[in-house]
């Protein structure tokens, strides 16, 4: 099959290299070219939304799954959608909202594929109540190493299943997926805002609004002393119709404003630094109602509001920027969370955009999420000076006994990796019993030695 050799990154453009890029166009090209042997080892890719080196594969192949997008089946008894790989949750709200069907599980943005999503086992604001995607699968369908078709569920082939939901794509090419919509009656959600004063505050808001099937705290990360930790917390329902304007009530499914502003050239670095990201943060937080309030918003806004800027990235410069995000269990949350603030004030690194948000239950063996509170940050790439930061902070990670989310790294070492993903070995031996010669491979696999030992 005809490949494309070409450059290539993940969202946050950290690290950029080079890929023979392959896009089959149905299932048996797919199949036959897994069999092929013309390349060493192969990734799947989507929208190239995983922000580090998941979906490069440098100087080997990597299979584009956009044009693998149909919709197979769909039960409107149960709200069972069954599609591959390649179809986008935007198309999946386009064609289902309408008929008022939303996603169980949804990340910040809707530009993903299935395939990515299971792969990554997304996570969203209702993690505290719902769990990560692999809880809404029925099933996910695997092309394996040596090209055979493999079905794999909670109910068969488990452990297969488990590892390839928040797998990475190592575990095989996902070629489709089935996944259990959820009604809703209305395209708006009732948001609840609530401005807070310090991080106690916060954590105290957050765990309130556990009530909510969705919440999530924005933080200034440049607030310090007493205002340390001091955010707007955003909890969510879906609106019923009652609920709406006797203007709304007529289309309560009306599909909401999909318009983007573009981000059109790279700004220059220097524009995202201390001062300016500390304008914004200071402007965001006072925008903010300062007593709680509770107002209608549509279901793009409230989940996508990123979405809305069209190649944001570009927000970052050039050398792009890296996404960090840690999680550290119920005991440590508060010195955690503290400390990660403290540091990266005291470094000097400003972070653009940063969530906090409450997780529930664990998952498979290599997917992120574990009960207790996870933080994320956007940080301009500074060069290596960040990146020895971003190790210092992966030992406060460890110490408090803490993970970093693998869809967003682009730097973490092998030994830190196995540390903070305890069930490591259970993963590997589904991976080396489906794959043993390791075809399905990544930058990321490579740079965590994923099939390898390695000393502690």
């Amino acid at each position: 099959m005809h490949h494309v050799k070409r450059e290539i990154s993940g969202w946050g453009r950290f690290p950029r290299r080079t890929c023979r890029l392959y896009r089959p166009e149905r299932c048996s090209s797919l199949q036959a070219l897994i069999r092929s042997g013309q390349e060493e080892s192969w990734i799947g890719r989507g929208l190239g939304r995983s922000y580090g080196d998941a979906a490069l594969n440098s100087d080997q192949g990597v299979i584009l799954c956009q044009r693998l997008d149909r919709f197979l089946g769909f039960d409107p008894g149960n709200g069972i959608l069954h599609c591959e790989g390649g179809v986008t949750l935007a198309e999946i709200l386009d064609t289902f909202l309408p008929r008022g069907w939303f996603l169980p599980v949804t990340p910040g943005t809707r530009f993903v594929t299935i395939a990515g999503a299971v792969a990554a086992d997304i996570h969203g604001k209702n993690h505290h109540r719902d769990g990560t995607l692999s809880r809404h699968l029925e099933q996910i369908n695997l092309w394996t190493a040596d090209g055979r078709s493999l079905v794999c569920s909670p109910r068969e082939q488990q452990d297969v299943f488990e590892a390839t939901a928040g797998g990475m794509g190592l575990t095989g090419f996902i070629r489709s997926a089935a996944l259990r919509l959820i009604p809703v009656q209305t395209t708006w959600m009732r948001v609840s805002y609530r401005r807070t004063r310090d991080l106690d505050e916060t954590l105290q808001a957050l765990q309130e609004a556990d009530r909510q099937h969705y919440s999530v705290a924005w933080l200034d990360m440049l607030a310090g002393g007493r205002a340390l930790g001091r955010g707007i917390v955003m909890a969510g329902e879906h609106a019923a119709i009652d609920e709406l304007s006797p203007s709304q009530r007529r289309q309560p499914l009306s599909p909401p404003s999909k318009r983007q502003l573009p981000v059109p050239f790279n700004l220059p670095g220097l524009m995202l630094n201390r001062h300016s990201v500390g304008l914004f943060n200071t402007l965001y937080y006072r925008r903010a109602p300062s007593r709680p309030a509770t107002r209608l918003v549509d279901v793009h806004s409230y989940f996508y509001p990123l979405d809305a800027l069209q190649n944001w990235y570009r927000l970052y410069g050039k050398r792009g920027f890296l996404q960090y995000q840690c999680l550290f269990p119920p005991p440590q949350s508060r010195r955690g969370l503290t400390e990660v603030i403290e540091r990266f004030r005291r470094a000097g690194h400003a972070s653009f955009l940063t969530v906090l948000k409450r997780f529930g239950e664990e998952a498979g063996p290599l997917s992120f999420p574990q009960p207790g509170h996870t933080l994320t940050l956007d940080v301009p790439n500074t060069g290596r000076g960040l990146l020895d930061f971003l190790e210092e902070i992966d030992q406060l990670v460890l110490q408090l006994g803490g993970r970093v989310y693998l869809a967003k790294d682009a730097r973490l070492s092998p030994q830190s990796f196995r540390r903070m993903y305890p069930r490591y070995p259970e993963w590997l031996r589904v991976k080396r019993r489906l794959d043993p010669e390791n075809r399905f491979s990544s930058d990321l696999s490579r740079r965590l030695k994923i099939d390898a030992e390695v000393e502690s």
